[in-house]
């Protein structure tokens, strides 16, 4: 039951996260059923049924009557605060969720089911401006989170410029930089998400330490140099064993000697059995791109092939990752 009904309680989330549910009673007193019923314009039997649900998941609780955020709700669903996670929310609401709906299709075609490959080059091809909004929002919650946990597992301390490969919004970039001092980082990225980076290490107050460079690492014939150690966080899933390989040997030409790069994912255990959200994430990477998660082993040969030594895999806990697999250039 809890596996067949887990959507259940998702697109409840989604639900209150859509009628702004959390953020309505952040820094009030609550609401009752009836209360509810009026701010919305809806009737008082799905208001009850509403406030019930997020409560039994933990995301409300009840005093005197009235049904106020939890600290978990309050922490990560109401607009605004420091670690808002409603943007990934809305994301896999908007986006994942119909296309999980065609799982099947995407298991028998071997092709996105969120995008049409044949009219479009890519899932960010002719997408909604809105949605794609959303979509960099939802990222740059998950890699905040991952980021942290990434910068307490692997030593950094020895670093002094990093890349950061198809960086995004700059989250891993922000968050590692805080953690050490003597970093700088270069986010490299598409034009439209460098200037979304851009802004974001300007509001962290960082523009001194982190640049943005506009790019493409499959079309350029090599990636930005001058750098000590280059990171691939949640970008390897996306490709094909070919492009993987193809972008790691970009790597290390662009590395100095004792140059490091850092592949962070949710790593498919070498057996191929689990953890449940790496199998997950390769699943959704199906009905995404041409990719999937992969294995410890496989970075490692793929490294390896590269002329990458000293390979080691460093495991953590975090949203977006689980590992860390790491290689030297000698």
């Amino acid at each position: 039951m809890q596996l067949t009904t887990g959507f259940w309680a998702f697109k409840t989330v989604a639900a209150a996260h859509e009628l702004d549910l959390f953020s309505r009673l952040s820094s009030t007193a609550g609401t009752t059923a009836g209360e509810l019923a009026e701010t919305l314009a809806i009737e008082e039997r799905p208001a009850g049924m509403l406030l019930t649900g997020c409560a039994a998941l933990g995301l409300l609780s009840k005093h005197d009557g009235r049904y106020v955020n939890s600290p978990l709700a309050e922490e990560f669903l109401v607009r605004g605060k420091p670690s808002y996670f409603g943007g990934w929310v809305q994301m896999l609401d908007q986006r994942l969720y119909p296309g999980w709906a065609k799982l099947t299709d995407a298991i028998r075609t071997n092709r996105p089911t969120t995008w049409h490959p044949d009219r479009q080059r890519s899932l960010f091809d002719g997408e909604d401006p809105e949605l794609l909004a959303v979509f960099w929002e939802a990222m740059h919650s998950l890699s905040t989170f991952t980021a942290r946990a990434l910068g307490e597992a692997v030593d950094l301390r020895g670093a002094r410029r990093l890349l950061d490969v198809g960086g995004g919004s700059g989250a891993y970039d922000i968050e590692l930089c805080r953690l050490y001092p003597d970093l700088t980082a270069t986010v490299y990225e598409l034009p439209k998400v460098a200037d979304i980076a851009a802004g974001k290490v300007s509001a962290a107050g960082l523009a001194d330490r982190i640049a943005t460079v506009v790019g493409d690492f499959f079309a350029d014939a090599a990636l930005p140099g001058g750098h000590d150690t280059t990171l691939l966080s949640m970008i390897m899933h996306d490709w094909s064993e070919v492009r993987c390989r193809a972008l790691l040997q970009k790597c290390w030409t662009a590395l100095p000697s004792g140059g490091r790069v850092i592949i962070s994912e949710l790593l498919v255990n070498d057996e191929h059995t689990g953890p449940a959200p790496a199998a997950l994430m390769s699943l959704n990477m199906l009905i995404e791109t041409e990719g999937r998660n992969y294995t410890p082993s496989e970075y490692t040969q793929w490294l390896h092939d590269a002329g990458f030594q000293d390979v080691r895999t460093v495991w953590f806990e975090a949203p977006g990752a689980n590992g860390a697999v790491i290689g030297t250039k000698p």
